[in-house]
């Protein structure tokens, strides 16, 4: 990779409350070969480190999240905000992506352009672990988040060229 990451993947989630996990466990399986030009990191419940780190001047965020959304479990879906994301005012007991978005505005910077990537989860009880038709969507989340990750690269590699792929 050259220069400073300009896309960040990040997971995030609670490993001890069961499909919450989602975000971390593909997090760490893309950190093992991550994509060029792309910082990635399992965020975990560490929302004022992501808000701190989106402070750093990324062209886009890829963030991976268990998404309930009342479908089969193991369900992936790609969800791009569109205008405003919104934010919650900010509470240090709590890890959200309104709450991450509520810091990063009171630190004074606004999230990039931004893809979630979400899995519907089975269960978000306390427990370690995946469930079974959650980790069955876990290397189809990978493949998918570096897909995003190559289209965005792609974009932006078109945009800077006066609309000329590379």
């Amino acid at each position: 990779m050259s220069g400073e990451p300009r896309m960040l993947v990040a997971g995030v989630g609670n490993v001890f409350f069961g499909d919450d996990g989602f975000g971390p466990e593909v997090a760490r399986a893309i950190a093992a070969a991550p994509p060029d030009d792309a910082k990635v990191e399992d965020f975990g419940i560490r929302g004022l480190h992501l808000a701190y780190e989106l402070l750093n001047g990324y062209e886009h965020a890829v963030l991976i999240d268990a998404v309930p959304r009342g479908e089969p479990p193991g369900t992936l879906y790609v969800i791009e905000p569109r205008g405003d994301v919104p934010a919650a005012t900010p509470d240090a007991h709590r890890m959200d992506l309104s709450n991450v978005f509520g810091y990063l505005r009171v630190l004074g910077g606004e999230p990039p352009p931004l893809t979630i990537v979400g899995c519907e989860p089975a269960t978000v009880e306390p427990g370690m672990g995946l469930s079974a038709e959650v980790t069955r969507s876990v290397d189809a989340a990978v493949a998918l988040v570096r897909r995003i990750v190559d289209e965005k690269r792609a974009l932006r590699a078109r945009d800077t060229n006066g609309g000329v792929p590379c």
